[in-house]
């Protein structure tokens, strides 16, 4: 059973795009610490991991609504300019991405829907303008998705429809019609 990973806030520096996240840390405003503190957790990087594996869905996934749920986090994301909230939700994706590698996974370099958006005037500055109408999030829109690096467990749904769908031994059949 892989170990709990800690997220520390040198740590998040020491990674090359959390480097480019030190407005975020900096700004006290921002619930920096409440997300480290929250992915800090063996059983959220777990259901991360299920997500993945058992859902089909980004890792972010399995522990987005208990994210939301946390009074300062939502506080802020409600509360504050788009752009500022942009930045810590991205900054959310980065420390997802340091405790999956960690833990055995790479991107995959796709994303994977969180939720459908709201129609919003390009360009809006309301707070709590960009939320989501549907879907698992409120505030996260979309997220990364992870394979493990030693390969996953079971083949996706996709694979197998095209195996059904394509069996590989139907051109050697073909000799026999």
């Amino acid at each position: 059973m892989p170990r709990t990973v800690r997220i520390t806030r040198k740590r998040f520096l020491e990674d090359r795009q959390g480097r480019t996240f030190s407005d975020v840390l900096d700004d006290p405003e921002q619930p920096f610490d409440e997300v480290l503190a929250f992915f800090s957790d063996l059983g959220r990087q777990r259901r991360m991991e299920e997500s993945e594996i058992h859902h089909d869905r980004p890792a972010l996934a399995g522990v987005v609504r208990e994210l939301e749920a946390q009074p300062a986090i939502d506080r802020f994301l409600a509360g504050e300019h788009p752009r500022r909230t942009k930045r810590l939700r991205q900054a959310v994706g980065v420390v997802v991405r340091i405790i999956m590698e960690k833990r055995g996974w790479q991107k995959t370099g796709r994303k994977g829907s969180l939720g459908v958006r709201v129609n919003v005037a390009r360009g809006t500055r309301t707070p709590g303008a960009y939320h989501n109408t549907g879907g698992l999030a409120f505030w996260f829109l979309r997220a990364e998705r992870y394979e493990r690096v030693d390969g996953m467990p079971f083949r996706s749904v996709r694979e197998r429809a095209e195996e059904v769908e394509h069996p590989a031994n139907e051109a050697s059949d073909d000799h026999l019609h």
